[in-house]
This record gives structure tokens, C-alpha cells and sequence, in this order.
């Protein structure tokens, strides 16, 4: 196994998030007045700057972009302390994200999404020399919903299997979950060791209604499963059974797109710091707090170490 710290590599989707922060319903057939912001996202890169963010020495992120965007998108990354490896797609544009966020509910968040160039990565892209001085690898969920992606996430899990890397997965969409179902969707990943899945995912995954049923229901086949529940924290989970209860940080949302992910990204990092799964899924708790009260879903500012 690798020592304590090291570089983190992330591969996965980088998109061009459209923020639409209205209040009430929406007008069907008229107008509805909402706050409007084009904003840097995608799950991954989003998971790959709040590694960054939380400390982690070195991060990298393989991702696919349209030549719209590269230039913006590299910048972005770049200033939160991530090191991009984009592919730029000669015929797809970026993946755009429309995020629709109701101010008068909980800040919750309703996409629409255009995948665009993200579910063009395949195993051309990847090179066993990406996990060179790797201590894990982390996979975005999105890259399991495309035939060219799932043939790249095979080409990754064989390499960081032969390397003996560590590796992690967020599956990403409930919605596109569905269309997987259980067998496949743990064929696919076989030979992950982390699963980081909200409490939606957890239940669609298993079927089963209680998250805490799916969490342990999903560690018979996964080693680490730690399941995130927004409000209610974080349960960590192995070998078939719930082994720890990670309380919430106390936050007033004004977006939760990217709580998820910032959680991911900080668990992450302390992992990678030697923390234990509790105390790394306390760090990914913190982070999502911070998140929530963020509209967008990047980490603010510069790149700092965690206190």
C-alpha cells in the first residue's frame, strides 16, 4: 500500500455549470425571475479542487472538454491548485449543466444536464503512466452511463489493480443509476475498495428503503462504504454492517450543488492524510457545510490546508 500523503488522481467530468437560483415555483408558460451565474463544474473536477482545497499535496484530473471551453475550464482548475490533464474533444462541445435551485425549499437542486464531450473519454485517453507516483485514484460515477467511459474505467481499474492503487467511486446520479441496476452496476465497479454514494444512490443501488440497510448491504461487496446524508451526516459501514454514525456540521444551505462532491474531495484528502474513515468522513461533514452555504460547486478561494 502506498504511505501516508501522495498524489491523488481523479478521473471524470468537467462541465460548464448554469446557476439558476429562483424562489417558488416555477412560472410554467412565462417568466420566473431567478439569480443567473455561469459557474465551473462536474463532479469530478469539483471532488478533484476540494481535495485541493482540503490539503491534499498534489491532485491531478484526466477529463474530456469541447475546445469551447478548455482554455476557461484549465484556468479554473489551475487556480484551485489542480494540476488538469483535458483532453479536448475535436467534435463535442462541454458538458453544460443547467442547475435549477429553489431558494424557498432547502436549496435543493433540480439538473438538467448535456454531457457534451465528458461521456467521450475512453481508453485512448488513458495511460498507465497517469498513476506514475499515485498513492489512490478516484473515479467519477458519470464515467459508468457511456460505453466509451465504462471501457476507460475497465482500462483504469486493470492498471491501478496491477500498480496496487487504491481506488475510489462516487456513483454520481440517482437518476442514471436506474438505468444500471444492482449486478451491473457492482460488475463494473469490481475492484474498487471505496464507495461513496448518497443516501438516494445507497437505496436505489439495493433497493432497499432504510439508508442504513444500503449502506450495510453494499459493504458485503465493497470494503468501505461510507454513504452520504446530507443533514443527518455520513455512515461509514464494512463487512455487511453500519460501524460508525458521522453527525452533520450545522449549515443554512443557499446551494447544495457540489455538497456531495466536496464531501468526496475532503474524505478524500484526509484519507490520503492517514485519517481513519471516521475522521476522514468528519473532514468530508466540514466540507460539505462549507459547500452548501456557497452557490456553485467549488471550493472559495485559493487552495489552503484544512484546520
Amino acid at each position: 500500500m502506498p504511505p501516508p500523503g501522495g498524489t491523488l488522481l481523479v478521473v471524470g467530468d468537467v462541465v460548464t455549470d448554469i446557476v439558476a437560483r429562483h424562489r417558488g415555483p416555477l412560472s410554467s408558460g412565462t417568466d420566473t425571475a431567478a439569480s443567473v451565474r455561469t459557474l465551473p463544474g462536474g463532479a469530478g473536477a469539483n471532488v478533484a479542487c476540494w481535495a485541493a482545497h482540503w490539503g491534499c499535496a498534489e491532485v491531478l484530473l484526466l477529463g474530456r472538454v469541447g475546445e469551447d471551453a478548455a482554455a476557461w475550464h484549465e484556468r479554473e482548475l489551475k487556480a484551485s491548485g489542480v494540476r488538469p490533464r483535458l483532453v479536448v474533444d475535436p467534435v463535442a462541445p462541454t458538458g453544460t449543466v443547467i442547475c435549477l435551485v429553489d431558494t424557498d425549499a432547502a436549496a435543493e437542486r433540480t439538473f438538467l444536464t448535456d454531457s457534451g464531450a465528458c461521456l467521450r473519454l475512453d481508453p485512448g485517453d488513458w495511460s498507465d503512466t497517469l498513476l506514475d507516483g499515485v498513492a489512490r485514484l478516484h473515479l467519477s460515477g458519470y464515467l459508468l452511463f457511456s460505453e466509451p467511459s465504462r471501457a476507460l474505467v475497465a482500462a483504469a481499474l486493470d492498471s491501478a489493480r496491477a500498480r496496487g492503487v487504491p481506488v475510489s467511486l462516487d456513483p454520481a446520479s440517482a437518476g442514471f443509476l436506474k438505468e444500471l441496476g444492482l449486478d451491473r452496476f457492482l460488475a463494473l465497479i469490481e475492484g474498487i475498495d471505496v464507495l461513496l454514494p448518497s443516501r438516494d444512490e445507497a437505496c436505489l443501488i439495493t433497493g432497499l428503503p432504510d439508508a442504513s440497510d444500503a449502506a450495510a448491504e453494499l459493504s458485503r461487496h465493497v470494503p468501505l462504504v461510507v454513504a452520504k446524508q446530507g443533514a443527518d451526516g455520513a455512515l461509514v459501514a464494512r463487512s455487511g454492517a453500519v460501524c460508525a454514525r458521522v453527525p452533520a456540521v450545522p449549515a443554512t444551505p443557499s446551494d447544495t450543488t457540489g455538497a456531495g462532491d466536496a464531501f468526496t474531495g475532503a474524505f478524500l484528502a484526509a484519507l490520503l492524510a492517514g485519517a481513519g474513515p471516521e475522521e476522514a468522513a468528519g473532514e468530508g461533514c466540514r466540507a460539505g457545510a462549507l459547500a452548501v452555504r456557497r452557490v456553485g460547486g467549488r471550493p472559495p478561494g485559493r487552495p489552503q490546508l484544512a484546520s
